[in-house]
């Protein structure tokens, strides 16, 4: 694959390569258990051998902030039947190390990419990165983010994975980022042994439209992510773990601050895990004045409710206060929703060619205001002019909700 001066990939013809991910399993489910399994297929479609090896169990089960579903179905996407995978390896090692290895040595991969999220995976990384090299292949780290934020607040394991991750890199010939803020932010903390930077954009969450049936056990937060009404009240969606980077508070704040006749035309839709003792949101939810108007679904959902919770929502409201990527930003451009989102990290270029966006300053609750009263204006406005398509619930001016999603439109944000 070719690559432009700035580290940008380049469109191009690629030699077909032998590529094993390494990346996060299906027992503790997060948004990069989506990418690499995505990223897997989108390799096997451009006619690359692909191969997999996950990270089975990621740390003993106390220590998780979601330990309560550990094991539990939520994804409902799957590796192809073509892809090799290797499930996986256990962070005491044992046994699933070796067969790891043994995957590897009998896949001999021309390139090892290694998803990078957080510090928990470092020890078995290392190891994989050093047999990827003795073995010829090319070892590229992947970053998510540079260390994730709850390790980030403990000096110690703060410590190890800033150090670790560097062994890491000086292992890898290369690495991958999602933005020009993190590929600066990277530059700035391992210097040169970040040379080789190639920017990728995140690629569209489709995977929630993309079901076909439904599956028992989920009727009930489906029901609750759908309860919004449709009267021309504008459902407002805040999507994903609940941590005290995402500025839920703030939202809260803002919708627990507006007069019972502002209340009365919106609603608030929260979904999310709670991690980090984030237990403000879920106070402010309890004490609020508009409590009635307020859908709270505490969990590390399903994907039949994500596909429910997105298609019924009419904006969604992101107000990080840092962030490399989000996933939940681009599920909600690719349903078409207008996201009021803020200007941190690697987001305002995710989402700088998506016209339903508005960019807030992050912890600021009157720019929030702004940028949802905004937002609001132009549904509402959208509803009101229904002359040009049958569906009485169109998501942008001028357009319908069926026909963005066919993709005949583009979102617009006056």
């Amino acid at each position: 694959m070719a690559v432009t001066d700035d580290g940008r990939l380049r469109d191009g013809p690629a030699a077909r390569r032998a590529v094993c991910l390494v990346g996060p399993g299906w027992r503790f489910t997060s948004g990069i258990s989506y990418y690499t399994c995505r990223l897997a297929g989108a390799l096997a479609d451009h006619h690359h051998e692909v191969s997999v090896i996950l990270m089975r169990q990621l740390l003993p089960r106390r220590l998780y902030p979601g330990r309560e579903r550990v094991g539990q179905p939520r994804a409902r996407a799957t590796y192809r039947a073509g892809v090799p995978v290797c499930d996986g390896v256990n962070w005491w090692w044992g046994r699933s190390l070796a067969k790891a290895l043994s995957f590897l040595r009998s896949r001999r991969p021309e390139v090892l990419v290694l998803q990078w999220w957080t510090a928990t995976v470092l020890h078995t990384y290392l190891v994989l990165a050093l047999t990827g090299r003795l073995l010829g292949a090319r070892v590229v780290v992947e970053l998510h983010e540079l260390q994730d934020s709850g390790e980030g607040r403990v000096p110690l394991v703060r410590w190890y994975g800033r150090r670790g991750l560097g062994l890491l890199l000086r292992l890898a010939q290369g690495c991958v980022v999602h933005s020009a803020a993190d590929r600066a932010e990277l530059v700035a903390e391992y210097g040169s042994r970040a040379m080789r930077v190639t920017i990728a954009p995140h690629a569209s969450f489709d995977q929630y439209r993309a079901l076909t049936r439904q599956f028992p056990g989920h009727e009930d937060a489906i029901s609750a992510v759908t309860q919004a009404p449709r009267d021309g009240t504008v459902n407002l969606l805040f999507f994903g773990t609940i941590r005290p980077y995402k500025g839920l508070e703030s939202l809260l704040r803002v919708f627990n601050r507006l007069t019972p006749q502002e209340a009365s035309g919106l609603w608030l839709t929260v979904v999310g895990e709670t991690w980090e003792g984030c237990t403000e949101p879920a106070r402010l939810i309890a004490a609020s004045p508009h409590r009635d108007r307020i859908s709270f679904v505490n969990d590390y959902v399903a994907d039949e409710v994500v596909s429910a919770a997105f298609g019924h929502a009419d904006i969604v409201v992101l107000p990080y206060r840092r962030s490399s990527s989000s996933g939940p930003l681009h599920v909600a451009m690719n349903w078409g929703l207008p996201v009021v989102v803020t200007r941190v990290g690697g987001l305002p270029e995710a989402a700088a060619g998506y016209r339903g966006s508005v960019f807030v300053a992050p912890g600021d609750d009157d720019e929030l205001e702004t940028g949802i009263r905004r937002a609001a204006e132009a549904i509402r406005a959208a509803m009101l002019d229904t002359s040009r398509c049958s569906n009485s619930r169109p998501v942008f001016p001028k357009t319908c909700t069926a026909r963005f999603k066919q993709r005949q439109c583009e979102p617009q944000i006056p």
